[in-house]
Parts: C-alpha cells; sequence; structure tokens
C-alpha cells in the first residue's frame, strides 16, 4: 500500500489501482469550485476515490467504479462506492456527475488483462467509454443537471464537446493544464434537453 498526500490529506492507494495523476487531480480542484453542499452527486469510475474523498467534504457524494480493487481503495478512504459499470443499477436523479472515463486511445496489443486497463482504455480513439456514458445519462441526470468530465486531448477536445453537445449539453471548458504530451482538459457540461 502506497500513501498519498495532497491538500494536506493522506490518501491511501492499493496496489493494482490506478495512482492519480494530474487530470484527478485537476478534476478535484474543478469540482470542489463548482460543487454546493446540499447537492447530489455521484461519480462515475471512481478509480482510487480520490475526488469523492474530497467532494464528500462539500456535500454527500456515491461513487461507482466497476474494478472491485478501486471500490475497495475508495471504501478504504472513506468513500461510498458501488461496484457497477457505469452507473447500471443506480436509480434517482443527480444534480452534478463527476466523470473521470479511460480516455486514452488504445490498440489492441496496448491493452493489459488486467482490471487497470479498465482505467485507462478508451478504445481506438479514446472516446469508447464517454460514448456508452452520454448513450444512458440523461436516466440519472435532469434538466439542468451538471457533468463535471476530465479528458485529454489526445482524446481531440472538439470531438469530445460535439458529443456532449449533440446529446443536449452545453459545453463549458472550466479547467486546462498543459502537461507532457498532452493537454488535460475539464468540461462542465449542463444538461439543456
Amino acid at each position: 500500500m502506497t500513501v498519498r498526500i495532497y491538500r494536506d490529506k493522506e490518501f491511501e492507494l492499493l496496489e493494482g489501482v490506478y495512482d492519480p495523476g494530474d487530470d484527478s487531480f485537476l478534476l478535484v480542484e474543478a469540482a470542489l469550485k463548482d460543487i454546493r453542499p446540499g447537492e447530489k452527486v455521484l461519480e462515475v469510475g471512481t478509480g482510487s476515490g480520490v475526488v469523492s474523498f474530497f467532494v464528500k467534504e462539500v456535500t454527500d457524494v456515491i461513487a461507482t467504479d466497476i474494478n472491485p480493487i478501486a471500490c475497495q481503495n475508495a471504501r478504504l478512504n472513506g468513500v461510498e462506492v458501488v461496484r457497477t459499470d457505469l452507473f447500471s443499477g443506480i436509480c434517482g436523479q443527480f444534480d452534478v456527475i463527476i466523470f473521470n472515463p479511460p480516455y486514452l486511445p488504445t490498440s489492441e496489443d496496448e491493452r493489459l488483462d488486467a482490471w487497470l486497463n479498465r482505467a485507462f482504455d478508451g478504445g481506438p480513439d479514446g472516446r469508447d467509454v464517454i460514448r456508452q456514458f452520454l448513450a444512458g445519462v440523461k436516466r440519472i441526470l435532469p434538466i439542468g443537471g451538471r457533468v463535471l468530465t476530465v479528458f485529454s486531448s489526445l482524446t481531440d477536445i472538439d470531438a469530445v464537446a460535439e458529443l456532449y453537445r449533440q446529446h443536449g449539453f452545453s459545453v463549458e471548458t472550466v479547467a486546462r493544464e498543459k502537461v507532457p504530451f498532452e493537454v488535460l482538459v475539464v468540461f462542465k457540461c449542463i444538461r439543456l434537453s
């Protein structure tokens, strides 16, 4: 087990869980600026649970992940988590959905035969899981609800924005950070229809 420190807080990390990187911490900061006390929040694909770990200081949050080790890690850090694929089986409506999808373009020969693969494998163009998310998110996100999502320029920023717009969302860039080999972006997407 590894311990990471961020914002003067210790966060435990089990082996086999994606180590939170620049994308996770950029999403933490965007979420803490946007989310208000009393809002109902769902984090889809929590991974280590680091984003929900900080958001739960502001309001109640439920997290999901398909990786059983990631779920264990999130629980270890005090995050309420449900093991499921995206939001299957999640009922009710949420004011905000936080989403750090697996967004890296991944070819067949780059795939890992491990749960960790689910943390980064976005399919050939990096947008496969984003498409799956958008196909069903309106079931749990009412009109006026928000999605905070992070991804990379390797996924094509304009193409991701267009996917959200095609599904009835406005799109605003609320954070951007240049890191080696890519630019990380956080979108705030508001459901319009």
